[in-house]
């Protein structure tokens, strides 16, 4: 396919269109692949064990469509030319779509769907020291927040408006960045490297903060070939927006925190309890 059907100027910026009906369902073919079989997972594993919540399936299938906005469709070909539908892309497939995901609990989904001898293999592999680096939050951290500075802050905004390949490069980084993140900070699928409320509460609060501080720094200093203006309600709408969508994370991260910490709170009632009578 050539680079240059896609790529094309106006007003000196570089923009990329998809080209024709063929080129947008091969672009949205992988997004109905992962819906379809996490579906055909569920109904499978429901067949085998006890039901699996259809609130999760749900959570799934909008956090799929909200991945599949940001590369196919109206809002992904205005995004190339609009630095405000980048950003709301951003928080879609960055922000929004792995917290969506990671609420749908696809691991624990594929091992209940697996035999006995997948299982096991999985698991090994879920265990294993790559695994154990990079669902480290303060790595995750890294790959997410660190991963947006250098986009942003360098000619990397730019050049992927130029190149199919670093175009799409950097869409894949930025959702699985978003969804380690997510995960490492939020324990729904089973763990099987488990970090402390206290030493994720501490990479989350740093993490929050290099991302408004990026917000603030995209709104003054703009990155190469973004107009101003958009540059301004860009960098507004990530820090606000970005904002909302912490405050359900943050929220989820307490309400385990009190759930994992409350046994002991009743434990500790119970013996006072005891000693005064």
């Amino acid at each position: 396919m050539n680079i240059n059907n896609h790529i094309h100027h106006n007003d000196g910026t570089h923009i990329y269109h998809a080209d024709g009906i063929v080129y947008q369902l091969l672009l949205a073919l992988p997004f109905v692949l992962v819906l379809v079989m996490y579906i055909l997972a569920a109904f499978v594993s429901s067949r085998r064990h006890k039901q699996w919540p259809l609130y999760r399936t749900a959570f799934w299938a909008f956090g799929v469509l909200c991945a599949a906005a940001t590369v196919v469709g109206p809002l992904a070909n205005r995004a190339h030319m609009d630095f405000t539908a980048h950003m709301i892309g951003h928080l879609l497939l960055g922000m929004l779509a792995p917290l969506l995901m990671v609420l749908a609990a696809p691991m624990t989904l594929v091992l209940r769907t697996l035999n006995v001898t997948l299982a096991r293999r999985l698991s090994r592999v879920l265990k294993s020291w790559p695994v154990r680096i990079l669902s480290d939050p303060i790595v995750a951290s890294f790959l997410n927040v660190g991963g947006l500075w250098i986009l942003y802050t360098t000619d990397l905004y730019a050049a992927m408006q130029q190149t199919i390949l670093l175009y799409v490069l950097v869409h894949i980084h930025v959702f699985f960045a978003g969804y380690l993140f997510t995960a490492s900070m939020i324990y729904i699928d089973p763990t099987p490297h488990k970090s402390s409320f206290v030493y994720r509460a501490i990479v989350l609060v740093i993490a929050l903060a290099g991302h408004g501080i990026l917000s603030k720094y995209i709104y003054a200093q703009p990155p190469n070939s973004v107009p101003t203006v958009q540059a301004e309600i860009g960098g507004m709408l990530m820090y606000y927006g970005g904002d909302a969508i912490d405050v359900v994370l943050i929220f989820i991260f307490c309400f385990q925190w009190f759930r994992a910490t409350q046994p002991r709170a009743s434990l500790a009632m119970d013996k006072y309890s005891k000693i005064s009578n």
